[in-house]
């Protein structure tokens, strides 16, 4: 007998249901199903918030940089290595470049500096590249909200802003203190 499309149809028997029970196992019948598959944690970022000073109370330069790299972090404004930042510097788009003190190569410094120098680019500088790698994210954020596992940076640069904040104005205001012009841009949309 075929169908509409000339395939043939051919009637295959099907077990009955007494042979259907000597096949299966002798499992209980709890055991015989499957297991159901494990959820999947969803991994959450939790970004680690800079201090916050209380109102009426000066912000120290540190901080400001900490809300601001932050800040830049969230909108995808900060590029972190020594690779990425010299590109940046180069196409004259780097707003600010900070640089860690305690780097190992002396050679990274004078590059970053010169760099900064002859680009016209503002250059702050960290005490310690962990601090630098904390601020610009390169660390695990446990549950209680502290850093684990932080990765030293010897170099990180802002090429947007993301939000204009408080602490860019202290930032700006530690700049010019230091002799230094800084302008801040106007904010993208």
């Amino acid at each position: 007998m075929s169908d509409l499309f000339g395939f043939t149809r051919i009637n295959l028997p099907f077990p009955s249901s007494t042979q259907q029970s000597a096949t299966r196992t002798s499992q209980p019948r709890s055991l015989s199903k499957p297991k159901p598959k494990p959820k999947l944690r969803e991994e959450v970022a939790v970004v680690a918030e800079a201090p916050v000073p209380l109102l009426g109370e000066k912000m120290d330069p540190d901080t400001a940089l900490q809300q601001v790299l932050r800040k830049s972090l969230a909108y995808g404004g900060v590029v972190r290595g020594l690779h990425a930042a010299v590109k940046v510097i180069e196409k004259h788009a780097a707003q600010l470049c900070v640089l860690a003190e305690d780097c190992d190569q002396q050679d990274i410094k004078k590059l970053v500096t010169a760099l900064c120098a002859d680009h016209k680019c503002n250059l702050l500088t960290v005490p310690a590249a962990k601090t630098l790698g904390e601020w610009v994210g390169l660390c695990k954020i446990d549950s209680e909200g502290k850093a684990r596992k932080v990765v030293g940076c010897s170099c990180a640069v802002i090429k947007d802003f993301g939000e204009i904040t408080e602490a860019l104005y202290v930032l700006r205001e530690h700049l010019k203190s230091q002799g230094t012009d800084f302008e801040i841009p106007e904010p993208s949309s």
